[in-house]
């Protein structure tokens, strides 16, 4: 029987027909910063901006693609642009349902890598819905479905990552980092590191808001989330695939780490003006969970970033959230006095570099106060612990719900 790291080799070779090996390369700024030999594997530049057309393309190719063949998925993101593009490279037919609160960005970018080759059928506002609807136009039409992780073919594709990343490095490293959604790709690099690395050590980056591979090592089974931050859309899974978690159940769940959403966007804004990478919050996973693994000195480490669809319509959100993490935003509610001269007081408060972000007068609860939503921005976080102080010295009474999760959905 042809062992693993044959058939993705195999693969490798076939995939040469779309696209060169995706660049890995040191960088030096994380290199420094880590005091380790840090290597990013910049998934982010294959023709769709993610890993994810290596899966496609080789389920597609390993089910007998072409003019006969129908082809259909569920996504909204990199899965469907991966299916989209290698449609078009089979001149298969391809028929790819989104959930209609997709963003038509994401849509027309799917069209465009598919050419006349794919047909987008917009159904149910969650994804489960649209899930369902294609899995049964699937049977009723007699086509493919393609996984975007629970497919043996799928995982084989992905792994031609690890391939590449022994190739191009010449040597064994001495870690990968891994980042984690439904697992294919985790599935696939760990089982070909284990034939042809077996020394290299393995670290995963979950968002934490979708954390489904620690929480399934933990159970000793998959499990559902019961709720998941979409934030991380490309990694945001509730649940583990059930063939990636056979293969990963050998590891330990110390050895998955949960990224916040609010330090992804603090990396993402470092990737992209340090080094000019965009990338998208599930391809910052890697490089962000690298401040979390212990002992990295002098270690030759290999990230894989694994996307770089990234709308820009985000960057203020991303800034934001970054600015939030960062300690150098907050939010207050104030209770403010109602007399002339009040918010003059308040004002002087301030320090030379606070700056008002955003001012909302609330609500008059009572004759003589009100409320103010205000939003402070500065250069260092110590600023923002002053200005607290200043207001209890003040006896101006506040509230700080920066990391109130229910006031700051409805009120920031």
């Amino acid at each position: 029987m042809e062992n693993f790291a044959a058939s993705v080799r195999q693969a490798e070779l076939a995939l040469r027909d779309l696209f060169e090996p995706t660049p890995l390369q040191k960088n030096d700024h994380l290199s420094a910063k880590y005091g380790a030999e840090i290597w990013l594997k910049r998934e982010d530049l294959t023709p769709v901006r993610s890993y994810k057309l290596r899966g496609a393309f080789n389920a597609m190719r390993k089910i007998g693609a072409g003019a006969q063949g129908h082809f259909v998925c569920a996504s909204a993101g990199n899965h469907a642009q991966g299916m989209a593009f290698a449609c078009r490279h089979f001149g298969a037919k391809g028929t790819i349902f989104m959930p209609v609160t997709t963003p038509k960005q994401k849509i027309d970018k799917t069209r465009i890598f598919g050419g006349g080759a794919v047909e987008i059928v917009l159904t149910g506002d969650y994804f489960d819905q649209t899930l369902a609807a294609a899995q049964e136009f699937a049977r009723t039409e007699g086509a493919a479905f393609l996984s975007p992780f629970d497919d043996p073919d799928i995982i084989e594709g992905q792994a031609t990552v690890g391939l590449e990343i022994l190739t191009q490095l010449g040597v064994a490293p001495d870690l990968v980092v891994l980042p984690v959604g439904g697992g294919g790709l985790s599935a696939g690099v760990t089982r070909l590191l284990g034939e042809l690395s077996p020394a290299t050590q393995i670290e995963f980056a979950e968002p934490e808001g979708g954390a489904s591979l620690r929480e399934a090592l933990v159970a000793g089974a998959p499990v559902t989330l019961p709720s998941v931050d979409t934030f991380v859309d490309g990694a945001a899974v509730a649940r583990i695939g059930a063939l990636p978690f056979d293969a990963l159940r050998r590891f330990s769940a110390c050895q998955v780490h949960a990224a916040p959403e609010d330090r992804i966007c603090a990396t993402m804004l470092e990737m992209l003006n340090i080094e000019g990478i965009v990338l998208e919050p599930a391809g910052a996973l890697a490089v962000d969970v690298l401040r979390d693994i212990p002992d990295l000195a002098g270690k030759r480490i290999v990230c894989v970033c694994s996307g770089g669809n990234f709308d820009f319509e985000r960057l203020p959100e991303v800034k934001e959230r970054a600015q939030r993490f960062s300690g150098l935003k907050r939010y207050f509610i104030l209770r403010m006095p109602q007399r002339p001269g009040a918010l003059r007081d308040f004002l002087q408060l301030l320090g030379p570099e606070d700056d008002i972000a955003r001012f909302e007068y609330l609500k008059k609860s009572a004759r003589n106060f009100g409320s103010i939503l205000i939003g402070i921005e500065t250069t260092r976080p110590e600023n923002l612990d002053l200005l607290r102080d200043r207001l209890d010295e003040a006896g101006i009474k506040h509230r700080d719900i920066t990391r109130d999760p229910v006031l700051a959905e409805f009120l920031i």
